[in-house]
């Protein structure tokens, strides 16, 4: 963690005493980067097991603070209308059906979304509607517009006549423009909006997005989660300035939050990326096997996975999301009990082959035996605090040393075949066969939406891009409109829940 630690004091460094940083010329960013770094690295205490973790891996900035819960968020839907705040944000109330919106996808989402809910979720305290000509809420649907139509192209071409003028009235209808006036949203205003939403705004409208969800029983039937990431690359890939402590290479971009990280193996790309990694986690339909994303963490690409899953899970927690189980691959494993300890949360994942297999465990089938001279499987009992316990399966005369033994054994957890969920049970390998389910939502997101075109600068605009898509994905999915009937295996895991 060491070189974490200086890596983040290097960026609050470059942060405090240069807050124009992306407006300074290449040549200078490269001379202040390496005397900031060289400075703090000469200077350096080495107390780093007092920063909390989630500064030390990038999440200073994507606190809980403020984040309002699904409770929350229907009360206040319920009451905003007959009680409304003092200052009146500005903006239509949900209109009617308006004739020149054709799609009935595009009428879905303008019917479900209020726009002086939008408003007073996304404006600041000082902020003034007197005068103003756009609302956080022309601002929102110019974001889903462009990614539910135009994800492909560019947010300078978007913001033009051919996408906002006059004679495309079904797109300044969504977005609330005037029909009778030439006034279009600029591409620099989209990006000051992005920039300058904070994390509990952006987090509190996916909540209100999401309470939509639970209320269209899109997501009520999805008692299973998962939880997996993917890469995001930044536009400029050439460090300013790269510096070796103690073997490990700290390296300074134009964007000083990303970072360089491995890439999952791909054979048309390099396997490291410069950028970000975006953890997330779903929500799984085990009956259709559908699934839809909930929440995310944006982070830079070279800490482990594993880091991510507690904070994923507080954070969705705060959301109010009611998790029991969670599939996840094999970073994620809870290596030590400490995410169902604090969580309450079960994580089950693919059997690491890293653990040394216990004494008398078969090495093929992963029975377990009480000692060398047994040889009756033993049947797994359940859990207890320090591990799995088993008891004897022989029957009475059966075994020969039955009165010998204590016909019990308790093998310790580990990341492998003997984790606190069982992993080599029916319901267990269902779960772990469904979770390559949860790749759709990154490939929607991506792919369909747009993201993965996305000019990546930094780690704020970024963020605020990750939950644009995010909810448009959450609205084509509640539209329905581009659903292809698929059947699937209706079983359901409640086996699997009763023993988490």
């Amino acid at each position: 963690m060491e070189e974490k630690d200086i890596k983040r004091q290097i960026k609050k460094q470059l942060k405090i005493h240069h807050p124009d940083w992306r407006r300074l010329p290449k040549k200078e960013k490269k001379r202040v980067a390496k005397e900031v770094s060289e400075s703090v690295i000469a200077s350096y205490e080495g107390n780093h097991s007092s920063i909390p973790i989630e500064e030390l891996i990038g999440l200073e900035d994507q606190g809980l603070e403020g984040v309002m819960s699904l409770e929350q968020m229907a009360d206040f839907v319920t009451n905003f209308h007959q009680h409304k705040p003092c200052l009146d944000l500005g903006g239509l109330s949900k209109p009617k059906r308006w004739p020149e919106i054709i799609s009935e996808e595009l009428n879905f989402i303008d019917q479900l979304l209020d726009n002086e809910i939008i408003n007073h979720l996304l404006a600041n305290q000082s902020y003034s509607p007197q005068m103003r000509v756009f609302f956080p809420h022309h601002f929102l649907r110019a974001e889903l517009i462009k990614a539910l139509k135009y994800p492909e192209i560019s947010y300078r071409k978007f913001c033009t006549r051919e996408y906002m003028g006059q004679d495309r009235k079904e797109n300044r209808r969504f977005m609330a423009l005037p029909l009778n006036t030439k006034k279009m949203v600029d591409h620099t205003q989209l990006s000051q909006f992005r920039a300058t939403l904070t994390f509990a705004q952006l987090t509190n409208l996916l909540v209100y997005v999401l309470y939509h969800g639970y209320q269209s029983g899109l997501l009520s039937d999805c008692k299973l989660h998962g939880v997996d990431s993917t890469e995001i690359a930044n536009d400029n890939k050439m460090p300013l300035c790269s510096i070796k402590v103690k073997g490990k290479k700290i390296k300074i971009y134009h964007d000083i939050d990303c970072d360089s990280g491995s890439r999952r193996n791909k054979r048309d790309k390099s396997n490291y990326v410069v950028g970000y990694r975006m953890h997330t986690l779903t929500a799984i339909n085990p009956a259709t096997g559908h699934s839809y994303p909930l929440a995310s963490l944006l982070a830079p690409a070279n800490h482990h996975d594993s880091l991510f899953l507690k904070p994923l899970i507080n954070l969705a927690q705060a959301m109010g999301i009611d998790m029991q189980l969670i599939t996840a691959d094999e970073a994620y494993h809870d290596k030590d009990g400490s995410i169902i300890e604090e969580t309450g949360v079960n994580v089950i994942a693919p059997a690491s082959t890293v653990p040394r297999l216990p004494d008398n465990v078969d090495p093929k089938t992963f029975e377990v035996y009480c000692d060398k001279y047994c040889d009756k499987a033993m049947a797994r009992i359940g859990n207890t605090d320090s591990g799995v316990e088993y008891g004897c399966s022989a029957d009475i005369g059966q075994c020969p040393y039955n009165e010998h033994c204590g016909q019990s054994r308790i093998v310790p957890f580990d990341r492998g075949h003997f984790q606190r969920m069982p992993v080599d049970s029916y319901y267990g390998e269902k779960a772990l066969d469904i979770r390559k389910n949860i790749e759709r939502p990154f490939n929607l997101i991506k792919k369909r939406e747009g993201l993965e075109n996305a000019r990546v600068r930094s780690q704020v605009a970024l963020v605020a891009r990750v939950t644009f898509t995010t909810i448009t994905t959450l609205m084509i999915e509640m539209a329905g409109t581009r659903k292809k009937p698929k059947k699937r295996d209706s079983e359901q895991l409640e086996l699997l829940f009763d023993a988490a």
